[in-house]
């Protein structure tokens, strides 16, 4: 499966060819279907995967202390995902934005966790602002949606080659914006 994740993360849904797909594997195409029904059966057992073994900092990063502790660790987490050796870039963002119709519901599932993780992200900045940890003003929705927005274009900087000096300077640079303490 992990071979499977690295050609949907390196060449999209749409990109990932049943030849490039099967060839990883190490597998016939009637084993991969007989496995797993269909390219977007595999796509959604990667997706299941990245989310579980790639992404393991998410949630461990609603647990810190503080509103500024989640996005530190929340930015940080992606970062050291871009200095690995694994694709860069995002595999979320990668197949929710570069979907054409054919594939429409693998842009919806992956839109669909996302809403999942915001909403995760919302209730630790909700309990955040009641605690007194982020100041008046601050609605936790939009910083929900301003995080996202960072850590999706860090992402797509890294997929594009950006070099990791220049990431961190926009984590750096994001953390020293926050609000509150």
């Amino acid at each position: 499966m992990a071979s499977a994740l690295r050609v949907f993360w390196s060449k999209g849904y749409e990109g990932a060819s049943l030849t490039e797909l099967t060839k990883a594997m190490g597998v016939t195409r009637p084993s991969l279907y007989a496995a797993f029904g269909n390219k977007e059966s595999l796509f959604r057992k990667a997706l299941d995967l990245y989310e579980r073994d790639k992404l393991a900092y998410m949630t461990a990063a609603l647990e810190a202390p503080t509103a500024r502790g989640v996005a530190e660790r929340l930015l940080r987490g992606a970062l050291a995902m871009q200095m690995g050796s694994d694709p860069k870039g995002c595999l979320g963002v990668i197949n929710s934005v570069a979907c054409g119709a054919e594939a429409e519901s693998i842009k919806a599932e992956v839109v669909k966790r996302r809403a999942s993780s915001d909403a995760a992200l919302l209730r630790r900045f909700e309990k955040a602002k009641a605690d007194g940890d982020l100041p008046d003003g601050i609605d936790p929705s939009w910083l929900v949606r301003y995080l996202t927005a960072v850590l999706q274009g860090l992402c797509l900087q890294a997929g594009s080659g950006t070099p990791v000096d220049e990431l961190e300077g926009i984590v750096t640079t994001t953390l020293a914006l926050w609000p509150g303490r």
